[in-house]
Order: structure tokens, then C-alpha cells, then sequence
């Protein structure tokens, strides 16, 4: 059976694919942020799971405003990008995983989670930066990947606890499939950050680190939270925080946190990293 092996959380803020492209990570700015990754690498290396889960939020380059699925799941043979006008490179061709992709795709529509189903579908920043992070110079050409993306851009957005149920559903999915994988489940995105209005460049360190804390020890709590009381304490972009709840959703109570960092303001956002490892019985 596939059995999940942990979950990472990561910010994909564009301009990390920007100074990646040109070979900053060492530069005092980028230096602090970067640092968080090398950990993550070594368990990647050990662990060498097959498939990653990436709960993300397109800006824009698949669903624009006009057509925005709550929930949309890749079950293509691979995803491409495409240029956003970030002045960010493009990414080679990412492998998909379209039989595991189906399998997740029956279980969470019986469920009764409504799903948009994509054959075809191309991934921006909020999936391509954190391969970026996980697998540098490219290095995924090994893995299957399985885009998970939720509506964070148009309102109404799903809840933190309806985020947190898909991960649980998903996650029983993953864990009901007949075949030997290895799945790592990665959260992306935030934490608190605000790029537009009177209160751009807020960031909210305080609450971050609850919600670092809490993810951990009581995602309950995070789910009594509203989107309207995300936007209040992490900015008009803090909503975020339902794609580390699929993630954390996915994942068992029986966790060990490998690596744990913590960097502001990253392009005006205070970005939390975490390597979260199953304890298997």
C-alpha cells in the first residue's frame, strides 16, 4: 500500500524563482531563507519518496478570475509552465502521477468533495518554486508530482476546517492505494503577508509562529479560525494558511518535526519552513 512519509511546508513567493534564476541564495538578503533547505534535501535523499503532493494556489496562469475552481486536482502525465511576467525562468516539464491522481479524485468525490478534475493543466509559482526548493537545478526528473490547487485569490474561499476535511479525505486516499509508494505531502505558500491596500507589508510574526506551533500540535484550533480572521491576522494574502491545513490534513497525529525555520520579510512576507516526518508504527 502507498503509505505517506511526511509533509514539508515552504513559502513559493515568486521572487524566490528570480533569485534562484540568478544565483543569489547566498547574498545577505537571501542567505537566511535558503539556509532553511539543506536539511529538507538530505531527508529528500534519504527517503527518496516517489510521489509529491503539492497543495498550491495558481495566480492566474490556469484559473483566472473569471473561472475559479475551489478545489482543482492535476491528473495529467505532466504539467508545464509557462511565463508569467515575473521575470522568473520556466521550469522543464514536471512528471505527473495521473493513476494515483484518479484514485484521490474517486475517493474525495465520494466523499463529497466537488473537484475539478484537470487532464491538462499548467502550474505557476505556487508550484514550481517549492520543486525549485526541494529538488535544486531541476533535479525532479525521478519524481511524480500531483497538483493540488486551492481557491485563495476570489472570495469565497474555502474554510480553514473544509481545507483541513480534504486533506483528511485525501490523505485516507493516498493511504487505501495498492501499490508501494512513497508520498511526501507539501504545503505551500505564506504565512502572513499583505501585497496590497492601506496595510501593505504587513506581517504578523507573532501569529505565524502559533500557527507553526499549532499546525503541529492542534490543527483544531487553526480550523475554528474564519478566512475573514485570516485576512485580519495575516494580511489580504494570509489565507494561505488552508494549503498548509490540506497538508497537515493528510498527515497522521504521530508526527516528528526534523527542522523547523522561520525568516521575514522575504518580498514583504514572513516565510515558515518545516520538515515534518511520520512516525511509522
Amino acid at each position: 500500500m502507498a503509505k505517506i512519509i511526511g509533509g514539508i511546508t515552504t513559502s513559493h513567493i515568486p521572487l524566490i524563482g528570480k533569485a534562484i534564476a540568478e544565483g543569489s541564495q547566498q547574498t545577505p538578503y537571501w542567505k537566511p531563507f535558503f539556509d532553511a533547505y539543506p536539511p529538507i534535501h538530505a531527508w529528500l535523499d534519504e527517503e527518496q519518496p516517489d510521489v509529491a503532493i503539492v497543495f498550491y494556489n495558481d495566480h492566474g496562469l490556469e484559473f483566472f478570475l473569471d473561472k475559479k475552481p475551489t478545489f482543482a486536482i492535476g491528473a495529467a502525465e505532466e504539467y508545464h509552465n509557462a511565463d508569467e511576467g515575473w521575470g522568473i525562468n520556466t521550469i522543464p516539464p514536471i512528471k505527473g502521477a495521473p493513476e494515483l491522481s484518479w484514485h484521490i479524485c474517486n475517493q474525495l468525490v465520494e466523499n463529497e468533495f466537488d473537484i475539478t478534475i484537470c487532464q491538462e493543466m499548467k502550474v505557476d509559482h505556487g508550484l514550481t518554486v517549492p520543486m525549485q526548493l526541494m529538488w535544486p537545478n531541476n533535479s525532479y526528473g525521478h519524481m511524480k508530482v500531483i497538483p493540488v490547487c486551492i481557491n485563495v485569490e476570489q472570495h469565497p474561499m474555502p474554510s480553514p476546517k473544509r481545507c483541513f476535511d480534504m486533506g483528511k479525505a485525501l490523505g485516507d486516499a493516498i493511504r487505501s492505494f495498492d501499490k508501494d509508494l512513497k508520498v511526501v505531502i507539501l504545503g505551500t505558500g505564506g504565512l502572513s503577508h499583505q501585497l496590497d491596500g492601506e496595510r501593505a507589508g504587513f506581517i504578523n510574526t507573532e501569529f505565524d509562529r502559533y500557527c507553526m506551533d499549532k499546525i503541529i500540535s492542534e490543527p483544531e484550533a487553526l480550523t475554528k479560525l474564519s478566512i475573514r480572521d485570516l485576512i485580519i491576522e495575516a494580511g489580504s494574502q494570509g489565507p494561505e494558511l488552508i494549503l498548509w491545513l490540506g497538508m497537515r490534513g493528510a498527515l497522521s497525529n504521530n508526527l516528528e518535526v526534523l527542522h523547523s525555520n522561520y525568516h521575514y520579510p522575504i518580498s514583504n512576507t514572513g516565510a515558515g519552513t518545516m520538515l515534518i516526518q511520520e512516525q511509522q508504527l
